[in-house]
This record gives C-alpha cells, structure tokens and sequence, in this order.
C-alpha cells in the first residue's frame, strides 16, 4: 500500500511541475512595450508601442524561458502627441515605409538575464535584458498566465537611427540612449 501512495504521490507531483510548461501566446490587452527616451537633455519622453505579437515557451523546471518571438508594428508608435508620432515615423528616423517592424528573438536566459537579437531600422544587433518573472497563476476562467518583465538599454545610432537636432543653448534634441520596458503576459495555449 505504501508504494501505492508513494507513487501516486510522485505522479501527481510530476503531472503538477508540467501544468505550466509549454507555448503561451502574448495577451496584448494586458501586455505593453513601452520606451523612454531624453528630450532637450532635462527630462525623458515615454512612448509605446500599441500593435504587436509574440509568443514565448516557458519552462517550469527551470522557471525561465526557454523561447521568445515578437513583432512590434513601428507605425503603432504612440507618445501621446500626434505631432512627434508622425515625424518618427518619418525617414529621417523609424522610416516606417522602409522598416515597418522591430522583432526579437531569443537565444537563451542565463540566470536573470535574457540574451537575444533585436532588429530594428534594417539592422540586426545582440542585445542583453534585465529579465523578471512575475510568476505564473490560473486566471478565473481557467487559463494559465505567466508574466514577466524585459528591460534595458540600447544606443539608437547603433541601429542607424541618427537623426538629432543641436540646441542653441547646448545639447541635442534627443538623446542617444533608449530605455526599454516590456511587460508581457502570456497565456498558455490550449
């Protein structure tokens, strides 16, 4: 009878640590990819942006990823000013004409770091990112969620993006230096 329970136990605890292994889709109504940049050298704009997509594996046993894909829609670019929007938009920067999406690909995780290759602008560069798990729970309509957080720094002129305008009282319009803050929330795939 022991051996009974024993293994039943066992099986129950390996059927458990594999409830939140496999592919999960990125809820975009609950997920955001947001940026912030320095404007006239004193303070920093903030943006996101509204269209994109992706998926990720996770894996329980190591609670980290193990796959992430995503696809960002660079005309979605929304800083709250329609203004701004349009000229990044325009070649002189994002050239949305030419380059209408930004993707990552991941190549592995080590540790709380998350190794991968962002293209953007027509340029492909490896590019390192703080990565945090936020856990995973089953949401009250029985999907299991994962969330987790994605930032860094990354040096626009790196990806070609260079335009910039010099301040009469020193300085440039815009800085060089992009800080990224990505949320995800993934929902497993049934």
């Amino acid at each position: 009878m022991k051996k009974t329970i024993s293994t039943i136990a066992i099986f129950g605890l390996l059927s458990t640590a594999s409830l939140y292994a496999g592919t999960y889709s990125i809820d975009t109504s609950h997920s955001n990819v947001g940026f912030k940049v320095k404007h006239m050298m004193i303070s920093e704009v903030s943006g996101k942006f509204d269209t994109f997509n992706g998926s990720f594996e996770y894996d329980e046993k190591s609670k980290t990823l193990k796959t992430l894909n995503g696809k960002v829609d660079v005309n979605s670019i929304n800083t709250a000013n329609t203004k701004r929007d349009d000229h990044l938009k325009a070649p002189d920067l994002f050239d949305v004409q030419k380059y209408p999406t930004i993707t990552f690909a991941l190549d592995k995780v080590k540790g709380d770091k998350a190794y991968g290759k962002l293209t953007m602008h027509g340029v492909t560069k490896n590019i390192i990112l703080d990565l945090e798990n936020n856990g995973v729970i089953k949401d009250p309509w029985g999907n299991t969620r994962v969330g987790l957080g994605l930032s860094g720094k990354l040096n626009r002129k790196d990806y070609g993006i260079t335009w910039n305008m010099a301040l009469e009282a020193g300085g440039v319009a815009v800085g060089d230096v992009i800080k990224l803050d990505v949320q995800l929330e993934g929902i497993l795939a049934q």
